[in-house]
């Protein structure tokens, strides 16, 4: 056999494999991670399969193509280019997704930036009852417990799941906007002793005012990451 058979069967292998691998991601609505790929094809490794994604990402973007290939939450996702959402949005004028409140918003930006946190960290920050909304977030599968704090009481710690990245469109949370300032949930002492510290009530007063204001600024970054990436989506 020659050299240029066999590179004429490398080729029509190669072509083969990076077809297997966009049917795969035209298919799945959810992010498909290189070990799940792997397992349907059985070979090639997930370091060559990471290079048939970002090949095909780059064929994509070179052509202008209305599809983009990005990593979100672990894995591998098919969406709609930006550029084309307007067109996308014109033809699905009854579609409409379902945004989260503002409460809901800087509730889970508290949840996001200052985790794993409890319930009453949360309204610590926020300044009212948050149970509501917790249960909104919990049932929407964008937080879930992570554990039980050592307090009396033993309340529950929630955390972030992978369905608030791919919410997001975030492939770590390190991908979420920097925040300069964020409010403290308790005083150490007071994280240690379960009691809370007494402060003049102007003190406190403008504490919360500041806690409040911090949270509604997360809230708007993080209601800004989630009008970006619908109209990604979308």
């Amino acid at each position: 056999m020659t050299d240029q058979t066999l590179n004429e069967i490398d080729s029509e292998q190669s072509r083969h494999v990076k077809g297997v691998v966009e049917a795969l991601l035209f298919v799945n609505e959810k992010p498909v991670t290189l070990d799940q790929i792997k397992r349907v094809l059985g070979t090639p490794g997930v370091a060559e399969i990471k290079n048939i994604i970002q090949a095909l990402s780059e064929e994509y973007k070179q052509r202008q193509s209305g599809i983009r290939i990005v990593e979100i939450a672990g894995g591998y996702q098919m969406l709609s280019s930006p550029g084309y959402a307007s067109y996308i949005r014109d033809f699905y004028k009854t579609k409409h997704k379902e945004k989260l409140s503002k409460p809901a918003l800087e509730t889970l930006a508290i949840v996001a930036y200052k985790q794993p946190v409890t319930r009453t960290d949360v309204e610590l920050i926020r300044g009212v009852n948050s149970d509501g909304v917790i249960a909104h977030l919990l049932s929407k599968e964008l937080i879930k417990p992570v554990g039980r704090k050592d307090v009396p009481g033993r309340p529950f710690l929630y955390g972030t799941t992978k369905q608030f990245m791919e919410y997001f469109g975030l492939k770590s949370l390190d991908d979420l906007p920097k925040l300069e300032e964020f409010p403290t949930l308790t005083p150490a002492a007071e994280m240690e002793t379960g009691e809370s510290i007494p402060a003049p009530v102007e003190e406190q007063r403008s504490a919360g005012q500041q806690d409040e204001s911090a949270a509604a600024s997360a809230g708007q970054q993080l209601q800004e990451v989630e009008e970006n990436n619908a109209q990604q989506s979308a």
